[in-house]
């Protein structure tokens, strides 16, 4: 299957006050399938949020291509920005903050629309109801206000908003880390029942990995502006490959008293990201660190479809293999 999103070597730099470079997303590199659902994780300030959004175009990105549907967007003209817009959108972390007070739900649902133009009055009302009642809306808060709703109807909104375009894609930036667990699942169900309806691909980013477990298809492991790993969902919890993702995974409760989980504990200074050394961001916090890991690290495919960046993982497992043996 031909990929709907593809990223190469993307990269997103900030300059700082001082004339040096924060390094935000510092050559990533994937693809997302129609119908698909990749998750990304890492703790915060990885770079998890500015990838999404450097993708989408609210933020520009300092090099590296962004294709869509096989069309290279990387720098895109305002009419081609406008065509983007309207097949890729973006959920936000907090639906309070993204939400205009001043407009009631229909306004906030039908802006796209008005935006968008080419229908009439009625036909967007109609539209609205209809988005409204597809997200679990009732009727009843057509005319109600942000401010009067609890955070999974707020949320509701921003996915209805989201949806009024018919997108193909959407960047969904930790969308109901700001929930409690009902709402979350809630949320969470919607999305993928609007899924399966309509086809959407899904980045799903989220430093919860319980719930990327569940939404997605692949996830990728990103640390400091680059990805460490990279693999099925279910392969990532099986086989974990780069310390890294050993450490968060290790992080995840077990509702089992019985069950005593060994969690790996981080030490060391975290690198700055602010022009970084070039071999692996980890090292400093790494118990397997060695010499070699101060040259840059690649990406590598250990077995199809699961790759991972760190020059020493093999010796790795097999050091654990012996010592389960």
């Amino acid at each position: 299957m031909a990929a709907l999103v593809e990223v190469k070597d993307l990269k997103k730099y900030f300059k700082t006050s001082g004339g040096r470079w924060l390094h935000a997303v510092d050559g990533v590199t994937f693809q997302i399938e129609e119908g698909t659902t990749l998750g990304v994780v890492g703790e915060s300030g990885c770079g998890k949020s500015t990838l999404g959004r450097t993708i989408v175009h609210l933020l520009e990105p300092t090099s590296g291509e962004i294709y869509f549907n096989g069309k290279d967007i990387t720098n895109p003209t305002r009419k081609e920005l406008s065509e983007i817009r309207r097949n890729m959108q973006f959920i936000f972390q907090d639906p309070y903050s993204s939400l205009d007070p001043r407009m009631s739900v229909s306004e906030a649902i039908m802006e796209p629309l008005k935006i968008r133009g080419g229908m009439s009055r009625y036909d967007m009302i109609v539209e609205t109801r209809r988005l409204m009642d597809l997200v679990g809306l009732a009727q009843r808060f057509e005319n109600a206000y942000p401010h009067e709703l609890d955070g999974g109807r707020r949320q509701r909104i921003g996915i209805a908003r989201a949806l009024a375009l018919k997108p193909k894609f959407i960047v969904c930036d930790e969308p109901v880390s700001a929930l409690d667990v009902s709402i979350q699942a809630q949320i969470i169900n919607l999305m993928l029942d609007l899924q399966e309806e309509r086809g959407l691909a899904y980045m799903f980013v989220t430093h919860d990995l319980s719930v990327v477990k569940y939404i997605s298809d692949d996830i990728m492991v990103m640390y400091l502006g680059q990805v460490v790993e990279k693999a099925p969902a279910d392969e990532l919890f099986e086989n974990t490959l780069h310390p890294y993702s050993k450490a968060l995974l290790s992080a995840i409760p077990i509702p089992d008293i019985h069950h005593k989980k060994k969690r790996i504990l981080l030490k060391g200074e975290i690198s700055s990201p602010i022009n970084p050394k070039p071999g692996c961001r980890f090292m400093s916090r790494c118990q397997y660190a060695q010499e070699q890991c101060s040259q840059p690290q690649k990406l590598v495919e250990d077995t199809p479809g699961h790759f991972v960046a760190c020059c020493r993982y093999k010796e790795i497992k097999e050091k654990e293999e012996v010592k389960q043996a």
